[in-house]
């Protein structure tokens, strides 16, 4: 039996591959898992039956059998550990590997998402002139980082792996923002990922939804 996957049935990124089942649909690609996927409305994920799935009421979750996950990295490692392909053998290396999941939804998303926000809510607030340069600066210190760290290698740590899904997951949000621009090596980065069949896959499926209900509503 496939394992079930939430997402949205119409989501609020219009199709970009920017909402957080993007992430697990494409760690599914790259372990190769087939999965059937649940659509739903913001009104479906706040009542009985998906809040027993996920208690704050959002997307993704995961079902396989009697197990059900929430929150995207908390799948994305378990498909992780259960199947190969985003994990090296090696335990060190597999730590490590963990280690950057953790620093791009803990360390590097933070800020990101704090500029998302301020340009959804804040836009038209008297201090949005005033913040927006302090929080892009935010954004631009960690972006700093990471190139430094990233160096000349095509991947943060030997082989393609979960810590690379996950930190490139984040980085996408930026699209449109410019401020990846500033680092060549991290654009690189980003492109070798999307490039990924598994990617590709994942984004198609995904932009498949958006067109289908788009045209639906026409």
């Amino acid at each position: 039996m496939k394992p079930t996957l939430t997402a949205f049935e119409r989501s609020p990124d219009r199709g970009q591959g920017l909402a957080r089942d993007m992430r697990v649909r494409w760690a599914l690609e790259e372990v190769g898992q087939a999965s059937d996927v649940r659509l739903l409305s913001f009104a479906a994920m706040k009542e009985p039956a998906h809040l027993a799935l996920h208690p704050f009421g959002q997307i993704p979750t995961y079902e396989e059998g009697g197990l059900v996950l929430f929150e995207s990295g908390a799948i994305v490692l378990y498909l992780a550990q259960q199947q190969a392909g985003l994990l090296p053998d090696d335990a060190l290396a597999k730590a490590r590997a963990v280690t950057w999941m953790f620093a791009a939804l803990n360390t590097v998303e933070p800020p990101i998402l704090e500029l998302q926000n301020l340009h959804l809510t804040e836009r038209d607030k008297p201090w949005f002139a005033q913040r927006l340069p302090l929080v892009e600066a935010r954004v631009q210190v960690r972006l700093g980082e990471l190139a430094a760290r990233l160096g000349e290698a095509d991947w943060l740590d030997g082989d393609f792996s979960a810590g690379d899904l996950m930190m490139v997951s984040v980085l996408l949000r930026l699209k449109g923002s410019g401020l990846l621009q500033a680092h060549p090596s991290l654009c690189a980065y980003v492109a070798r990922s999307e490039a990924r069949p598994a990617y590709q896959r994942a984004f198609a499926a995904q932009y498949a939804v958006f067109k289908a209900r788009s045209s639906g509503s026409e």
